[in-house]
C-alpha cells in the first residue's frame, strides 16, 4: 500500500474532522470494548485481592494471567482460519469472531466477580485466565479488522489513532469507576457493572461493516494420506512442546519463576531447590542470566514446533501453512530488507520500556503512591489523549513515513523531563513537567508503530503477521528493561566513589529535603549520588534510543516508502 497520505496534503480541520466519520467512531467504542478485560484482570483486579487481604506474593503471580496478550500470536493463524458455525455466514469472519468473544468475555468476567478471592481463589485465577486469553484473541481478530476495513492509509491512520483513544478510555473508566464503586456497593458488584459496559462493544458490531471476505491461503496436502495415530502422536508433541516454550518465554519475560518451579516441583525437584531456583532467576544479579536465555528458548521452541518433519506429514503441511507460511511471506516480500525491518519493530520503543521502574522513581522521590497514581489516571491520561490526536494528525497531515521519524526521535527526547525531576526531587511542577511529555511522546509513538506494523501485512495473512509484530516488539525493551534497577543503583555506588557517576553528583543542589533519603539510606549511598543514579539511568535511556533514530533514518532514506513490499504479492491461481 503506497503512503498516499505523504502525497496529498489535507487541512487540519478536515485532518480533525475525519475523526467525526463512522469508522473511527466505531473503532472508539471497539478500542474501549478490548481494553476494558486486559486492565480489569490486571490493576483493578490486583486493587482488589489487595483489599481482600492476599498477600503481595499471591498477587504477584496474578501478572501472568495476562500474559495471554503476549503470546497471542501462537495461536493467531489457528484462530485466522476457523470460522464460526451459522455466525460467520452472516456477519462475517471478523465479526462473527468479535460478537463471540465478546459474550465469553463478558461470561468470564462476571465469574471472576462472582467468586470470592479469600475462598476460592484458584477458580478466580482460572476464569481472569481464561478471560486474558478470550481477550487477547479478541485483539487478533480487532486488528485485523481495524486494517481490513480501512480505505487507505489516510483512513487507517486515524481508525489506529480512535482506536487507541478508546483503549485509553478504558484504562481511565476501569482505574477509577471500580475503586468508587467498591466502597459503596461491594467489589464483586462494582467489578461485575464495569464488566457489563463491554456491551458497548456489542452495539459497535450491530453498525460495523462487514469488511472484506476473508479467504485464507488453502494448506496443501499433496495427497497425504491420513494417518490417525501417528498423526494423533505428531499433534500431542507439537502442542506440548508449544505449551513448553509458553511458559519458559513467559517465565523469562515476567521474570516469575512459578510455573516452572511448579512444574519441576512434580518432577521430583524438592522445596529447597526450588526455593534456590526461585532465588537465582529473581536476583539482580544472576536473574538476567537465566531469564533472557528463556525467552529466546521459548522461541526457538516455537519455532521447532511449527517446523515440519524430514519426511512429509499432515500435522506438518498444515502448521507450515499455518505459522511458517505468514513468515514466509513477509521476508518474501521484503526481501533483504526483512530482517531489518523485524529489528526496527523491536528497538522502535526500546527507549520507552526500559522505564518499569518509574513507580519505585516516584516513591524514592518522596511522593505517595496516592499522589502519583492521581497525576497518572488523570493528568497523564489527558496528556495520553492529546498524544493520540497528534499521532493522528501527524500521518494524516506529513504521512506515516515522516512521522515514523517524529515518534522516535521524540520517544527518548521525552525523558529529558525525567532528567529534570531527578535533579530537583519532590516537586509536582517538575512531575507534571516529566508526565506531560512522556506521556505525549509515548501515545504519538506508539500509535505511529501500530500504524507502520498495519501498513506491513499481507491481505492472505493479516490476522498472523499483526498478531506477530504486535507480540514482539516489546521483547526487547522489557529484557533491557529488566536491568534498569542495577543501572541506577551501580552508577550511585560508583558516584561515590569518585567514578563514573560522580559527573552528576554536582546536579543535586536543588533537591527537596525529601528526595531519595530512603533510597540512599537502604543502599548505603548518599543522597546525591542517588540522584546520580536515576539522573545516568535516565540518559542512558536516551542513548539507548539513539540506536533506533539511526536505524529508522537509514530506513527511510534507502527507501522512499519503508511500508511497500519488493515484491509483490502473486497472484493465486
Amino acid at each position: 500500500m503506497a503512503d498516499e497520505a505523504g502525497t496529498a496534503k489535507i487541512s487540519t480541520l478536515d485532518a480533525i474532522a475525519a475523526y467525526a466519520r463512522p469508522k473511527p467512531v466505531l473503532l472508539l467504542a471497539l478500542g474501549f470494548t478490548t481494553g476494558i478485560p486486559f486492565l480489569l484482570i490486571g490493576e483493578t483486579l490486583t486493587a482488589w485481592l489487595r483489599v481482600d487481604g492476599l498477600s503481595l506474593s499471591v498477587i504477584g503471580f496474578f501478572i501472568l494471567v495476562s500474559f495471554s496478550y503476549t503470546l497471542k500470536f501462537m495461536w493467531a493463524p489457528l484462530v485466522d482460519r476457523l470460522d464460526i458455525p451459522f455466525l460467520t455466514a452472516k456477519l462475517g469472519h471478523r465479526r462473527s469472531w468479535m460478537a463471540v468473544l465478546q459474550v465469553l468475555i463478558v461470561v468470564c468476567l462476571l465469574c471472576v466477580a462472582a467468586t470470592d478471592p479469600r475462598t476460592s481463589l484458584a477458580w478466580l485465577a482460572f476464569f481472569a485466565t481464561l478471560a486474558g486469553f478470550l481477550g487477547a484473541t479478541h485483539d487478533i481478530i480487532l486488528d485485523a479488522y481495524r486494517i481490513e476495513a480501512a480505505d487507505g492509509q489516510k483512513e487507517l491512520v486515524v481508525m489506529t489513532a480512535a482506536y487507541q483513544w478508546g483503549y485509553r478510555i478504558a484504562f481511565i473508566v476501569t482505574g477509577i469507576v471500580p475503586l468508587m464503586l467498591s466502597t459503596r456497593i461491594g467489589w464483586p458488584l462494582a467489578y461485575g457493572l464495569t464488566a457489563a459496559m463491554m456491551a458497548i462493544g456489542w452495539l459497535a458490531l450491530v453498525f460495523a461493516p462487514r469488511g472484506p471476505v476473508h479467504t485464507p491461503r488453502p494448506i496443501h496436502y499433496d495427497g497425504l494420506a491420513v494417518r490417525p495415530l501417528s498423526e494423533g502422536v505428531e499433534w500431542l508433541a507439537r502442542a506440548l512442546l508449544i505449551v513448553i516454550a509458553a511458559v519458559v518465554m513467559g517465565s523469562g519475560l515476567t521474570g516469575n519463576a512459578d510455573m516452572i518451579n511448579g512444574i519441576l516441583g512434580h518432577f521430583g525437584l524438592n522445596a529447597a531447590a526450588q526455593t534456590a531456583f526461585k532465588a537465582a532467576w529473581t536476583s539482580k544479579t544472576t536473574g538476567a542470566f537465566l531469564q533472557v536465555p528463556a525467552v529466546l528458548a521459548g522461541l526457538g521452541l516455537m519455532l521447532a514446533a511449527c517446523l515440519p518433519l524430514p519426511w512429509r506429514t499432515r500435522p506438518g503441511a498444515y502448521f507450515q501453512g499455518a505459522f511458517i507460511a505468514p513468515l514466509e511471506d513477509f521476508f518474501r516480500r521484503y526481501a533483504r530488507w526483512a530482517a531489518f525491518i523485524f529489528i526496527v519493530i523491536c528497538v522502535y520503543r526500546v527507549s520507552e520500556f526500559t522505564l518499569y521502574i518509574a513507580n519505585a522513581y516516584y516513591i524514592d522521590l518522596g511522593f505517595s503512591l496516592d499522589a502519583v497514581a492521581e497525576m497518572r489516571k488523570v493528568f497523564g491520561a489527558i496528556m495520553t489523549m492529546i498524544g493520540f490526536v497528534a499521532a493522528g494528525w501527524l500521518m494524516v497531515r506529513i504521512g506515516i513515513r515522516q512521522a515514523l521519524v517524529v515518534g522516535v526521535v521524540i520517544g527518548p527526547l521525552s525523558h529529558i523531563g525525567f532528567m529534570i525531576l531527578a535533579c530537583t526531587g519532590h516537586n509536582f511542577n517538575s512531575l507534571g513537567l516529566a508526565l506531560a511529555l512522556d506521556n505525549i511522546a509515548a501515545a504519538i509513538q506508539g500509535t505511529v508503530l501500530i500504524a507502520y506494523m498495519s501498513t506491513l501485512v499481507s491481505p492472505q495473512y493479516t490476522a498472523p503477521q499483526y498478531a506477530l509484530f504486535s507480540g514482539i516488539y516489546g521483547i526487547l525493551g522489557k529484557l533491557i528493561g529488566s536491568q534498569s534497577g542495577r543501572i541506577v543503583e551501580a552508577t550511585a555506588k560508583s558516584a561515590d566513589a569518585g567514578g563514573f557517576g560522580t559527573t552528576f553528583k554536582g546536579l543535586m543542589g536543588h533537591l527537596t529535603p525529601d528526595a531519595y533519603v530512603a533510597a540512599a539510606a537502604k543502599l548505603g549511598v548518599s543522597v546525591q549520588a542517588m540522584g546520580a543514579g536515576y539522573f545516568a539511568f535516565f540518559a542512558y535511556t536516551i542513548i539507548v534510543g539513539v540506536v533506533a533514530i539511526a536505524m529508522v533514518l537509514w530506513l527511510v532514506a534507502r527507501r522512499p516508502d519503508p511500508s511497500a513490499p519488493l515484491v509483490s504479492d502473486p497472484v493465486d491461481g
